[in-house]
Order: C-alpha cells, then structure tokens, then sequence
C-alpha cells in the first residue's frame, strides 16, 4: 500500500492523504520522503493552484513519528532520519504554494508540528493536538506554534503536552474553522477552490512576503531549536522516552 494517495481535482487543487491508517499515519521515513516529492511536484505544476493535505481513516491525521521505526534505527539512521526531517518541515512551511490541513482526527507530536505549518486549518469534531516533544525527552513547534496562536499560549501547550480539543483549538486560532467530519474535506477542497480563483503570482506573492517577514529571523528559530537538541539538550534515548509506548504496544507491528 502506498504511504501517501495524491490526487488533482477540479478547480486547481492537489490533495495529498496520508495512507497508513493501520498505525495511525505514522510519519515514517519513507512518508515523509514521498510526501516532500510530492509537493515538489505540486509545487512544478501549474494546475496546481492549492494543496489539501488530511490523514486516511476516520481516527487520525497523523499519530505523528514512527516510534518503532525510530527505536530500530542505527545512530547513523538517526542522524540522516533528523537531518530529512528538518529540510522536510521547512520545505512544507515553505512551499510555494497554499497549504490547507484538513485534519480529520488526532494530530499528536510531529504531526502537530506538520499541522501548525500549513497555512490553514480545518478541524472536525474528532480533531484534537497534542504537542508532545517534551514528555518524550524533545523540542518541536517551538518556531510555528507561537505564529499561530500567540507567544504564551504556544509555552502552555508545548510545555504542558496537553491534549487541544476541536472546540478550544478553533476559539484560539489552531484550526480556521471546524466543520462536520463528513464536510471535512469539502470544506478544505473548497477553499483550495476559493483561492485557486485568485491570481497566482499574488497569492504565492502575499506567501512569500508574509513568510518572509519573519522568515529572517524564523528559519534561524528552527536552526536554533535543532541546535538545541544536538547540544543543550540531550534527546532522550527512544527506549527511554518512549518507553511506556513501546511496552503498551510491543515492537512489532
């Protein structure tokens, strides 16, 4: 079964679902692989006026990492595994086109983080976020969240690691707005549609503008987090931070 289903509808919009419901759209290597080159190609076609990404299944959008992949992974693994995943999520804040989440269930860990750097959110009611990083031992979101719904807010969800319901996430800014699940991805395919009306070259104009406002200042808030967790703080080993997950679920599939 392919990681990601990619398809083009009427009206200028790419929709990219993520397809691996059995372990909840787990973000492993190979997704994010195909997910990056798929946006590249949206990015390169000029049919492609918007990009809609969700999650397969009715529960989740992503789960976020692939904890087993992580834990079986050689230290050499890691490093090239951290090394994509930091070009992968600033190619996805990024891209030149709009980018709208149509997230169809839990967004929990790196899936929060690939969530908070789209450019729209719809949620439904079985939406929900967690920003996880630092009950396992790590640092994520901290240069897209604090955009998206304030400075302060940003520190309580990611110091907390509490989970963010549909309701409180659409009255703080998290989601655009929440509709009916089965309206979810209409709702997202039609403002695709709704800016795919616009004049290209202003509407990834007014992006790159907008991105790069805070841009000088925010890819070097990324670098720093990376720099942070390579130096000042020490990743916990998988087996440590993940430990209750891997005993809950065991190491196989």
């Amino acid at each position: 079964m392919k990681n990601i289903l990619v398809e083009s509808v009427a009206g200028g919009v790419g929709i990219v679902t993520l397809n691996r419901p059995e372990v909840l759209n787990a973000l492993s290597v190979a997704l994010r692989r195909e997910l990056d080159e798929a946006l590249t190609r949206m990015e390169n076609d000029p049919g492609i006026r918007a990009v809609v990404i969700t999650g397969a299944g009715k529960k989740a959008f992503s789960a976020g990492a692939d904890i087993h992949e992580m834990a079986s992974a050689t230290p050499e693994e890691s490093v090239r595994r951290d090394e994509h995943r930091t070009n992968f999520s600033w190619h996805v804040a990024n891209l030149k086109l709009p980018t709208i989440g149509a997230i169809n269930g839990l967004a929990y860990g790196g899936a929060a983080l690939l969530a908070s750097s789209l450019d729209i959110r719809i949620g439904c009611e079985r939406t929900r976020f967690r920003f996880l990083a630092a009950q396992y031992g790590r640092l994520n979101s901290t240069w897209t969240l604090p955009l998206v719904v304030g400075w302060a807010r940003a520190k309580e969800l990611i110091y907390t690691a509490r989970v963010v319901e549909a309701e409180e996430a659409a009255r703080i800014g998290l989601l655009n707005q929440v509709v009916a699940s089965d309206q979810l991805l209409d709702a997202a395919v039609e403002m695709g549609r709704q800016i795919a009306k616009n004049v290209p070259a202003c509407v990834q104009g007014a992006k790159a503008l907008l991105n790069k406002d805070i841009g000088r200042s925010w890819q070097a808030m990324q670098r720093a987090e990376d720099e942070a967790m390579t130096t000042q703080i020490k990743p916990s080993p998988v087996e440590v931070g993940f430990a209750e997950f891997l005993s809950r679920k065991g190491r196989g599939r």
